[in-house]
């Protein structure tokens, strides 16, 4: 038995996700539920980063504070990743106190070990608000696209990451006055003093994907930069610096250390101070994080480099399963242009589990994927419920209907059910090979396919009209499909845990894990409960109405 520590990037919670956020959330749930059908420890943590310019711009256009706004945001997704079957060991928050305390020790540590240092540097400044505009605090006319509503920080028209003091007729968000330039002490990390160990750290890393190595290898071969730690505004977590008062640890360099301080946070509420620290200092743990592509330096490059500049042996990184993106019809989700599905929204369409499905099925793992509502339809009516659905419902009710709800007695078995035995063996290997090269999207199709295969066996053997001339043979066909059933009911558990618990009620079966899978596991005898179908079928035209 292994350890593990599984990682999704953190929500920020400037308003609820959409679904290209949430995904990183289900992805680690899912690979977290499978670890531990095969008997791995495992602590799985996450939270809503909550800090930064965007928090605050948020919370001045609802005319309230940015805590009201973060504690109002992170409590419906508390709620929400209950209804989407989430099951975290720790769902925290960056404004919790463990954070702020371990953060500013760690950087405590940093500077004592001679890697922050001080820098004036030349910033807008709003004379009339009396203030500084970081980021978000000011906009202007995106100098390469001439956008003009184009970020401080990035232009959302095309892309590029920008400097403010870069835009073009730039403006205050908060008064709309031009701002003057006023040069402002600030504290940096020397990242380039890990460029050298970096590179060694990621070129030996065989488990990192395509995406995650060829972007940060650039990074690398660039030359990494100085970055500065800390910013003008007030709401975040005070850097603890010598003379750095009124300072706050700029948001990405502190949400990142957000997976330690959360699994600091778990053992305390465990009553077992210390028992994080036997995952985070184990080298033999797995540190597994679950994020989109434009987070990749930040997990990759930044935060590696904070956990060696604290001198203490972290493990790092292990995996970064890094996806590409979800359009929606075509179109970048964009909140200020309400074009995307937001993952409250989609629960008044159709139940977690349904989620689940869809946005495994479609997991973005090697290029960009278009959600749409056709898709939608097709994956639910004709996967999940014409496909899956459909053999687990035939099979139960045909034993209930023609077997006294039990499990028949087989008589041998011939060339077709010996194939038929195999590919039913076989697939749970194929399935963990896909789970454990973090092939989800994979994984998922494959236990479609395996429910494929055992509806062509009923369709083979038409058990329908076999029971008439051939009871024993009908047994026989029965008793395997019910074997198929469990499997399936196994396999299918890390991406719908709702619907396995209903399987397993239905088979009488009250647990199970993933080596009981693709064996002839029921035996003949056993009793099993009436079936129901598992799924409904979802129409177009009822979505586009809501």
């Amino acid at each position: 038995m292994g350890k593990w520590i599984v990682n999704s990037a953190w929500p920020y919670v400037n308003s609820v996700p959409h679904l290209g956020t949430f995904i990183h959330i289900l992805g680690a749930d899912v690979y977290t539920r499978y670890l531990r059908l095969r008997g791995e420890e495992v602590i799985a943590v996450t939270g809503s980063d909550e800090h930064g310019t965007p928090i605050e711009v948020e919370a001045i256009k609802r005319g309230i504070s940015p805590k009201e706004l973060t504690d109002d945001i992170h409590g419906q997704i508390c709620v929400l990743l209950k209804e989407y079957g989430i099951c975290l060991d720790n769902y925290t928050r960056t404004e919790s106190p463990v954070h702020v305390r371990f953060t500013q020790e760690l950087y405590r540590k940093i500077y004592e070990n001679g890697y922050v240092y001080t820098q004036n540097v030349n910033l807008p400044y709003c004379e009339k608000d009396a203030r500084f505009l970081p980021d978000r605090f000011v906009e202007g006319k995106c100098p390469h696209c001439m956008f003009e509503q184009a970020r401080g920080d990035q232009c959302d028209s095309c892309g590029r990451v920008l400097d403010p003091l870069e835009l073009i007729t730039p403006r205050c968000v908060f008064c709309g006055t031009p701002p003057v330039v006023k040069s402002s002490k600030h504290w940096f990390f020397d990242l380039p003093k890990f460029g050298e160990k970096l590179l060694s750290i990621v070129n030996a890393n065989k488990q990192l994907p395509e995406n995650a190595r060829n972007f940060s290898l650039r990074w690398l071969e660039e030359g990494l930069r100085p970055r500065a730690l800390t910013r003008d505004n007030k709401w975040g977590i005070p850097a603890p610096f010598p003379g750095a008062e009124g300072k706050t640890i700029y948001v990405w360099f502190e949400a990142v250390l957000g997976y330690v301080s959360a699994s600091i946070e778990w053992a305390e509420k465990l009553g077992k101070e210390t028992a994080w620290k036997s995952f985070w200092f184990d080298q033999a743990t797995r540190n597994v994080h679950f994020i989109g592509k434009d987070n990749i330096p930040f997990h990759v490059i930044i935060f590696p480099s904070l956990l060696l500049a604290s001198h203490q042996d972290y493990v790092l990184p292990w995996q970064v399963s890094s996806t590409e993106f979800i359009l929606f019809e075509g179109q970048k989700f964009s909140k200020s242009k309400k074009i995307g599905v937001w993952i409250d929204e989609a629960l008044k369409v159709a139940r977690g589990e349904y989620w689940r499905y869809v946005l495994m099925a479609m997991r973005p793992e090697s290029r960009d994927a278009n959600f749409t509502w056709h898709d939608f339809e097709v994956h639910v009516n004709s996967e999940l419920n014409d496909v899956f659905g459909n053999f687990i419902h035939r099979t139960l009710s045909f034993i209930n209907n023609n077997f006294e709800s039990k499990i028949p007695q087989p008589g041998e078995f011939d060339e077709v059910d010996q194939r038929f035995q195999r590919q039913m063996a076989n697939a749970p290997d194929n399935i963990a090979s896909l789970f454990d090269h973090f092939q989800l999207k994979g994984a998922v199709g494959t236990i479609i396919e395996l429910a494929r295969v055992g509806n062509q066996y009923l369709s083979e053997r038409e058990p329908w009209h076999l029971i008439k001339t051939d009871k024993q043979k009908t047994a026989t066909t029965l008793f395997l499909a019910s074997q198929l059933v469990l499997s399936l009911g196994i396999l299918i558990s890390p991406f719908l845990p709702e619907t396995a618990e209903r399987i397993r009620e239905r088979l009488n079966v009250k647990s199970i894990q993933w080596s009981d899978a693709g064996k002839l596991t029921l035996q003949s005898g056993h009793a099993i409960s009436r079936s129901e179908p598992l799924f409904q079928k979802i129409y177009t035209g009822t979505i586009q109405k809501l």
